[in-house]
Parts: structure tokens; C-alpha cells; sequence
């Protein structure tokens, strides 16, 4: 398919672009197979460049032969296009609709972008499981690293190496993986150097309705625990749908057979209530009534903050068992592709001071999300504004990122990034020239040869000039473990995420100047003090050399 059959009007003068404290801008509106463009000859106007994987939805309005189209992109910005002649509006609609909803990955920018900087290193071999394991074995030999999985043929949603107890071998890894969901295996999360704990990660037993035993997962979890120690599974979903899951084939592990495992349940929402979340919160955030009252209960309608409490809380439970009862954790859900995810990566920010560096949590993110299965493709093919009927999409990373920025704003001293890197990584989850995000597991990414491909988001992140932006000027490594408060009063609205496109931006800009003017202004006077510390010292070595007849 060409294009061009789907761009009916390709350019169009004198359209009229309305953007939040931002000045109009009047110039010539061009649509090419990736992106929206409006261009003016006017000076000091910056071109709006649109990719049209960005766009969630639009909205067509007419007065007279004005027409006028409400982009609303999955970013959650929203913008005005006023376009001259009533067919040149239908037109653009109709065009900017079709390539907003390709279905052929190929087709996608990524696959067509071409940087415009050198790539100093390659994102797509910064993170590799083998380099990972590296440093596991520096610490323990008690597991290793399996190619059970080298085809994707035993878990279509793992990678080709997991790390796994020593002691168990491949075949007991398939026999187990025929007893999780969807083949998803208890594999090694994270090992907590301090003590020697672990936190695996697995889909939910096919236990079934009659109770189905695989001795085999016993075997397998139970390698992980120490002579005379016990383990917790925690399971994201209430008791209630855990026991509804048997009959459907699902089901969670019985003490009986667990003698050594306690099993906790937390309840984390799926998929469907999250989206819908998602919409009433951006709608609560886009109300130009301002009435306090309605404000705040479209806010608690939405119930965005009581997931973010929710998720943290079974973080922390997660964090708390490894960390203070020196207990080794297994978290798992149903599928072990959402929720999971989540805790196991949050908890891991709790734990590991690693995790709070720009490179640490790159390295998490693509082996907790990317490298574990999350399906970016389905979760993030639609935003708050989609007028579709939400099919698989769920706001499941941006909850996550939403909970590291409440960790962030807690302990603001202990990460060495910003919220700009999470921004950054919300916006390019949804929409990117980047394939890093493209596809929803390891075998998607090889069948769709997006490293020989596309270029890597993590290769931009990495270069210098980037990580200056992306760096917290407040950061002190900091090598304690952190406990984030999950008091309603100490979770608040990510406002740069969700207010971000009703304020100006040059309050906070101006606010990040003065910051990073005071800590620079700090360094300038205490090396003057250093140094004058220095200039006495030899003062006082001089004094008795002078006293001396």
C-alpha cells in the first residue's frame, strides 16, 4: 500500500493553529505518510511536527465554509487546526484517520527514520540478559542462565535466556512451563545482595478445579529457599478471583502442596478498569469549570490514585518480605505480563540503589517490561481519547511510571534522573521514531527485525548531551534501602504528566533554572572554602617555621 492513496489533500494554506499558552500560528499545513506538519513564514515560530501514531483521536467541527479539526493525541495534548474550505477540512480528516490507525507494524515511522545524530552506542545491545547475569554471579553461584527458551517455543512471551535455580534443569523447565500460563515459569527477578533473598516472577498454576499438582513447580520455587526458611507467593488479584480463575483453568498454589510458601493476596486491577480510570482522570484534569467540588470528585471518581496506592503498597509488601524478613518472594497474577510487572519492578527501586541511576533503570525497564513480555503493542495502542471501544489497551506502564515519580518525589535526592526521563518514556511507550517499544515480547522484536531495523531509544537516551538534560542536579547516591510512604495524603497527581498541557511550561522552567543556579552557586562557594581551608593549613605549618630564631 502507497501512501499517497490515503492522503487525499496533501497541503493545505492559511490553516490557523491553536496550541495552550502558545501564540496562533498561521501557516501551511502539510500531511506526509508519518507525520502532521504546520509550517509558517512567520519569525520566532517553531514548525509542528505530528506523528500520526501520536493521534488518538480527532474531532471535525464546521462554521460556514470553516472548517475546523480538535487533534487529540495520545500524549494527552490537545490542538486546534482551523482550515479554510469545508472539503479541504473533510479531507485532512478522513487522511489524518486512516494513517492514524495502520495496522502493519511495518508501515510504522520507526521503521523509516533515519537519525539525525550518531549513534555512539548501540541501545539495542546496552541491556543484554548475558551482561545482566554478569554481576548475579559475582555475588552467588546458585543459578544459572537457561537457553530452555532459545526458540520461544516453551514461553512465546519470555526471552531466549532466563536465569534459573542451578539445581534445576530444562526439562523440569518445560514440565513446569506446562503448568503456568501462558508458559510463564518462575524465573529469577531480582537477588538482594544484602542478604541473599530473591523475587521470581511466573504466570498463574493451571490448577484447575480439580486441584492438578506439578511437582516439578515445587521443586522449582522451592530451590530457592534456604534449610529451614520460607517464602512468600503474592498474588496481584483478591482471593475471589483467584478462586473464579480455577474455573477457567487457572488457580493459585494450595498450602497443601506449598508447605513452605505463604500465599498472599493484593488486589491490583486488570486491564479494562484501568483504562477506564485513565479516561475519567484525563477528563477530571481537562474540566474548564473550575468548581472545587466537582474538581475534586471527578478526581476520586476516577480512582487513578487509589491504583497508584495499590500498586505501591504490594510493592513495599514485596520489598518488605525480601528486605526485613529475610523471606524470598514469588509474584505472579494471572497472565504475569501487567501487574506482575509492576511490583516486581517498583520493589526493585525500593531495594536497589542500581535502579535509581539513568543507565540502572534503562536496565530495568528493558528487563522488566521489554525482555519479561509486557504487550506494549496492545496496552498502548490507544490513550484517554480514543473513540474506540477499548479492546486490550490498559494504562499498565504509565501506572508504573506514575509510581516511581511518587518515589522520586519522596526521595528526591536518591535518583540520579528527573521526571523528564519518565516523561520520556511515557510519551515514547505510546508513540516513537524509536522501535524500542514496538511489538509486546522478545519474539516479536526477532521476528520483526526491528535491532537490524530500527533505531533504539535507549541510543538517544545515552548520549551525553541527553543525559545532561535527564539528570537530577539533587542526586546523592544514596545506598539504603527507601520506603516510600502509601498515605492518601502523600500521593499526589503526577501534574507533569496529566497538567502538563494546561500551564505553562516556563514556570517550571524557570523554577529548574534557579534550581540549578543555587546547586552550581553552592559548588562555586564550597570550593572557595576548601580552598581558603587549604591556604590555612599551610598558614599554620608556616607559623613555627617563622617563630624558629
Amino acid at each position: 500500500m502507497e501512501f499517497a492513496e490515503l492522503i487525499k489533500t496533501p497541503r493545505v494554506d492559511g490553516v490557523v493553529l491553536h496550541r495552550p499558552f502558545m501564540p496562533t500560528v498561521e501557516g501551511t499545513l502539510c500531511l506526509t505518510g508519518h507525520h502532521l506538519i504546520l509550517s509558517s513564514r512567520q519569525d520566532n515560530t517553531e514548525e509542528l511536527w505530528l506523528l500520526h501514531s501520536n493521534i488518538d483521536s480527532i474531532e471535525k467541527r464546521f462554521l460556514g465554509s470553516l472548517g475546523t479539526i480538535i487533534v487529540k493525541c495520545k500524549d494527552l495534548r490537545m490542538i486546534q487546526l482551523d482550515i479554510p474550505g469545508m472539503e479541504e477540512c473533510l479531507n485532512i480528516g478522513s487522511s489524518i484517520e486512516a494513517l492514524s490507525t495502520l495496522d502493519s507494524v511495518s508501515l510504522m515511522y520507526p521503521y523509516f527514520y533515519r537519525p539525525m545524530f550518531e549513534v555512539v552506542e548501540d541501545g539495542w545491545n546496552s541491556f543484554l540478559p548475558a551482561e545482566a547475569f554478569k554481576d548475579l554471579e559475582s555475588m552467588t553461584d546458585g543459578w544459572r542462565l537457561s537457553e530452555v527458551n532459545r526458540d520461544f517455543k516453551v514461553c512465546p512471551s519470555y526471552p531466549p535466556l532466563v536465569a534459573v535455580p542451578r539445581d534445576v534443569d530444562d526439562d523440569t523447565l518445560r514440565k513446569v512451563a506446562s503448568f503456568r500460563h501462558g508458559g510463564r515459569f518462575p524465573v529469577l527477578s531480582y537477588y538482594h545482595k544484602k542478604n541473599g533473598m530473591v523475587m521470581m516472577r511466573a504466570g498463574q498454576p493451571l490448577t484447575g478445579t480439580n486441584g492438578r499438582r506439578c511437582k516439578e513447580d515445587e521443586k522449582l520455587i522451592n530451590a530457592t529457599l534456604r534449610p529451614g526458611k520460607r517464602g512468600y507467593v503474592i498474588d496481584t488479584r483478591t482471593i475471589n478471583v483467584a478462586q473464579q480463575a480455577k474455573a477457567r483453568g487457572g488457580g493459585f498454589e494450595s498450602e497443601a502442596n506449598y508447605p513452605q510458601w505463604r500465599r498472599i493476596h493484593k488486589a491490583i486491577e486488570r486491564s479494562n478498569v484501568l483504562q477506564d480510570s485513565l479516561i475519567k482522570l484525563v477528563e477530571a484534569c481537562n474540566d474548564q469549570s473550575h468548581s472545587m467540588d466537582r474538581w475534586l470528585s471527578k478526581l476520586e471518581a476516577s480512582n487513578w490514585q487509589t491504583h497508584v496506592k495499590e500498586i505501591l503498597t504490594t510493592a513495599c509488601l514485596a520489598a518488605q518480605c525480601i528486605d526485613r524478613e529475610g523471606a524470598s518472594v514469588l509474584v505472579h497474577g494471572t497472565e504475569g505480563t501487567d501487574s506482575t510487572l509492576q511490583v516486581t519492578s517498583l520493589a526493585q527501586i525500593i531495594l536497589d540503589p542500581a535502579c535509581r541511576t539513568i543507565q540502572g533503570f534503562q536496565g530495568l525497564v528493558e528487563r522488566e517490561w521489554l525482555q519479561a513480555g509486557h504487550p506494549f503493542a496492545q496496552r498502548c495502542s490507544m490513550s484517554a481519547y480514543s473513540n474506540s471501544k477499548p479492546r486490550h489497551e490498559a494504562p499498565v506502564f504509565l501506572l508504573f511510571l506514575d509510581c516511581v515519580w511518587q518515589i522520586l518525589r519522596q526521595f528526591p535526592c536518591s535518583f540520579q534522573f528527573t521526571e523528564q526521563l519518565l516523561v520520556l518514556l511515557f510519551e515514547h511507550a505510546y508513540a516513537s521514531q524509536f522501535g524500542t517499544f514496538l511489538g509486546s515480547s522478545a519474539a516479536e522484536r526477532v521476528k520483526l527485525s526491528l535491532p537490524e531495523k530500527t533505531v533504539s531509544l535507549w541510543s538517544w537516551v545515552n548520549r551525553p548531551q541527553e543525559l545532561d538534560h535527564l539528570s537530577n542536579p539533587l542526586y546523592e547516591p544514596n545506598s539504603l534501602v527507601i520506603w516510600p510512604s502509601v498515605a492518601p495524603q502523600s500521593l499526589l497527581l503526577w501534574e507533569g504528566v496529566f497538567l502538563r498541557w494546561n500551564r505553562s511550561p516556563r514556570c517550571q522552567e524557570e523554577a529548574h533554572e534557579e534550581m540549578v543556579h543555587i546547586i552550581e552557586y553552592n559548588k562555586e562557594l564550597q570550593n572557595k572554602v576548601n580552598s581558603l581551608r587549604r591556604q590555612l593549613a599551610q598558614l599554620e605549618t608556616q607559623e613555627p617555621l617563622l617563630q624558629t630564631p
